[in-house]
This record gives C-alpha cells, structure tokens and sequence, in this order.
C-alpha cells in the first residue's frame, strides 16, 4: 500500500474542522514535501516527523513522499498536525496497520524523540470530534479537557511507540476518563474583609444577580480594586454548558487547564497599558483576547481612565453583542465575548477631587481631559455607577460585625439567578426589547417616575433600559414579583455618580 489517510483537526477560532492527512509514497528520488497551504511550523514539521520515527526504531521510507493537508484553502498552522503526519508515513509504507485507521482522529506535536506534546485547542477537536463518532488521540497533558465532553471517547498517549503500538493490536490503550472532582477548596478572599462600603457592596450584589456592569469610581485607597477582586466569591459557579465554552476558549488560547476549578467563572484584570488587540483578540490567526478569556464571567478595569480612549471604545459593540468578530484577509473568526464589566478609576488625574480631608490639586482643565477619556456611548452602557468614598474611621476601628460573609450573599444572588431562568430564561442583564416589556412592566405611577427621572437626568433610551434591568435584579433579590417605587429609585441612586 502506498497510500493512506488520517483525519486530524485544524484550529479556526473555538472551530475545529476537520483535516485528510493524505500520504502517497512514490518512486524517485527520496524526499518529503508537505501540500495543503501549510504554514511554517507545519513545513518545519518534516524534520520533526523524520527524526521521531527514526528514533522510535521505525523504518523512514527512502521513496518521494507527498503528504496532503485537505481541504487545500483551509490554512494550517502549529505542529498538531505531526502525529497524524507520521502514521500516515508509517501506514502507507505498511509498517502500521491502516484497517482501523477511518474510526480515529489524531492529535499532537512530535518530538524528536518521538514523545507526544501538548498542542493547543485540543477540547474544541475532541467536541467535533464525538460528534462524528470517532475515537481521539492526544499527548497525555491534552487529556483532561479532551474528556470533559460527556460522549468523548479519548485516548491518551505519551509517545509515538504507544499509538502504534495501539494500532497494530500489540498493547491497546484504554479509553481516558478524568477523575471525579474534587471538593472546591474554599477562597482566601471574602467580601467581609472590605470594611464599611455598605453601598458598594450593595451594588456589587445587585450586579452578581443581574450580571450589570459596574464603575466605582473614588479616592486612592478606598477599596475599588478590592471590591471587584471579591466579586468572584459571590458568583455561582457556571452550568456545564457555560463552562465547556470557557474551556474551550482557554484551550484555543493555549492557557493551562484545571479541572478542579473549571466550573468557576473566569475573571480577567489587564493591565491599562493593554493594547486595542490585547483586549479583543487578534493577529493573523486570530487568537482570543481578554474579552473572550472573561467569557461568562468578569472583566475588570483598573484605572479606567489611564486606558487609552481608542482601546476602551473597541469595548462598546462586545458589550452589546456578547460576540467579536475579528476579520483577516484569509478568514474571518468569531469569538464569544459575553462578559460582565467592572471598572474602577479616580475622579480626577490626582484622585482626591471632592475629598473631605485632602484638597484636589487638578485644574479644571485637567479633570476635564480626565474625563474625556471615556466617552459617553460607553459610559451609557455601564449599568451601575457608584461612588465609593473615603472611610479611614472604618479601617482605623474596624466594627464589631464586619458585615456578611460571600457565602451568605452568593445564596441570595443564586436564589435570585435561578428566579430569573425560571420566570425569562436568561438573567436580567440579558433581558431583549420584547423580554423587557413582558417582565419589567410598570404601574401607572412607577411609570411617571421614570418620566421624570428621564427629563430631569437626560436618560438615553438605553440608559432607561439598563435602568429598568437593575431594577428588575433588586426586586428579584427582594423576592418582589413586581417592581416597586423603592426598587426604581435605588436603580436610578446607583446609576448617578454625581449623587
């Protein structure tokens, strides 16, 4: 036989398509050629392949050989292709048996050795991967996330020799299972240890229900950063489904997998100097940015206001959408991005304007241009807007009750969240036009309120919306079927940072 077919999968965004390794050997002079619109580290791949064979004591033709990636205009890139190069080498020229080859699909880079290592995007192969009733093969480091899909039939193995070895009836491998989970360890970090901060925690509870956005917005020290640190505490863990996407995008990213923690949602806090590509992804295989790594969970901005002005716009239409879609000139990908955003930053550039102890030393000017920095389409799209003063009393002497602890908050707001699957399917931060006016109706004077508070503060239709949202979330958390004038005015007091 001198040919022979192996199916292999590419990395197209969080897609995994399906590749035809095809290996024809030939007569003339001895040679390996790769076809397929291969990339560099896929060209690279025929010395890898040479040498693994060679050292796994197998026999390394001396005919021409052409090996195919297919389909042809599907570009190829990364070294998870290797394996499948070389069996396809060793079943055309009969060293490996080609019967059963049809039911498998393989993954992983070669080393010289012939050892098997990790390659990224290997959850999103092995999803495809069940689908078509296959068996998957993978370095023994992919096999955890490789199994996370319940129908997933994966093999691990740690060197060439095993894979054939397999193949050829001499030592089959066993299907890879993951270990049951763990007990999650409990965090080192609780929203009891912020002191005071009452309305600060407040609006970090309403926006865990909800999944709102979030701005804090004072003073240097007063606990901004340590707020939206703890907001992972107070959040349920995800659904299987939910945390199969952000597993999948951790993998395509090539981020390490931990099955223990896999069920937390994700939480992301870049740098300010972060670049407009950094935050939504990119390159010229585009690859998935801190937007889509916050998937399902959070985002948070420190210094809001330092970030560059072109960075922080990139952000409006993810923040809409739940999805980026990043265009190159050979493909176009689309990556999920439906985060929930906390930001901090200072009311000013030297953070003490309106400070009752420390005079403001910024001019007019300057606070202005601050400002100016983030622009208002993005500031309408932030749902809840809070202040968080100064407290030195409360650091100095602590009370006695420190307030409640995350584990108490995080059963109100899974109590809520669950009121809100039942009654919409989705939490209230998600709420479409047509959701809003079935389940955020309000009464005759409810309604009038808003009337005003849209003429008084110059509401925007969606700012009216986001509104409506919050309020929404407050009166899930106080069990109410219907919004209330109090639940209306504390949604409007947590969207004005000027009161």
């Amino acid at each position: 036989m001198s040919l022979a077919i192996i199916y292999s999968r590419a990395k197209v965004g969080i897609d995994a398509p399906l590749v035809t390794v095809e290996a024809h050997l030939s007569n003339g002079l001895p040679s390996l050629s790769i076809v397929g619109l291969p990339e560099a580290a896929v060209k690279e791949s025929r010395d890898r392949v040479r040498s693994a064979i060679i050292n796994s004591q197998f026999e390394f033709p001396a005919r021409r050989i052409t090996i195919n990636l297919a389909p042809a205009d599907l570009p190829k890139e990364g070294g998870r292709f290797d394996l499948a190069i070389a069996l396809s080498i060793l079943a055309a020229s009969e060293q490996v048996s080609a019967s059963t080859l049809e039911n498998y699909e393989f993954l992983g880079e070669l080393a010289l050795t012939g050892q098997l290592r990790p390659t990224p995007g290997a959850l999103p192969a092995a999803l495809n991967c069940t689908r078509h009733s296959r068996t998957l093969f993978v370095p023994s480091d992919n096999a955890s996330e490789a199994a996370l899909p319940q129908r997933a039939s994966v093999i691990a193995a740690q060197h060439l020799l095993d894979v054939t070895a397999h193949l050829n009836g001499q030592q089959p491998l066993d299907v890879y299972h993951n270990p049951p989970l763990s007990k999650t360890s409990p965090c080192n970090t609780d929203l009891n240890e912020v002191m005071g901060q009452y309305q600060a925690k407040r609006a970090l509870e309403i926006a865990a229900t909800g999944n709102h956005n979030l701005l804090f917005q004072g003073p240097p020290g007063s606990g901004k950063s340590m707020l939206a640190a703890r907001l992972p505490t107070i959040l349920p863990e995800l659904d299987e489904t939910s945390a199969m996407e952000v597993a999948a995008l951790r993998s395509v990213a090539n981020l390490p997998f931990e099955l223990d923690n896999w069920l937390k949602p994700p939480y992301r806090a870049p740098h300010h100097t972060a670049s407009s590509a950094a935050l939504v992804g990119g390159g010229s295989n585009p690859k998935p940015g801190e937007i889509s790594l916050a998937h399902r969970g959070v985002l948070f901005l420190d210094e809001l206001a330092e970030f560059d002005r072109r960075v922080l716009e990139v952000l409006r239409e993810p923040l809409e959408a739940g999805h980026i879609n990043i265009s190159r000139i050979n493909q176009q990908v689309n990556f999920p991005a439906r985060f929930q955003l906390i930001a901090a930053m200072n009311p000013c550039p030297c953070g003490y304007l309106n400070h009752p102890k420390i005079n403001c030393r910024c001019s007019p000017e300057q606070i202005k241009r601050y400002r100016q920095k983030i622009s208002g389409p993005l500031l309408d799209r932030i749902d809840l807007q809070v202040n968080v003063p100064a407290n030195t009393q409360e650091v100095i002497n602590p009370p006695s009750q420190s307030g409640e602890t995350s584990e108490v908050i995080k059963q109100r707001v899974s109590q809520a969240r669950l009121y809100q699957q039942k009654r919409q399917g989705c939490l209230n931060g998600d709420l479409s036009s047509r959701q809003l006016t079935a389940y955020c109706a309000l009464q005759d004077e409810n309604r009038q309120l808003m009337s005003q508070a849209i003429d008084r503060l110059g509401l925007s239709a969606r700012a009216y919306h986001r509104i409506l949202k919050v309020a929404r979330s407050i009166a899930d958390l106080a069990l109410s079927p219907d919004i209330e004038a109090a639940h209306l005015l504390e949604a409007l007091n947590l969207r004005n940072m000027n009161t």
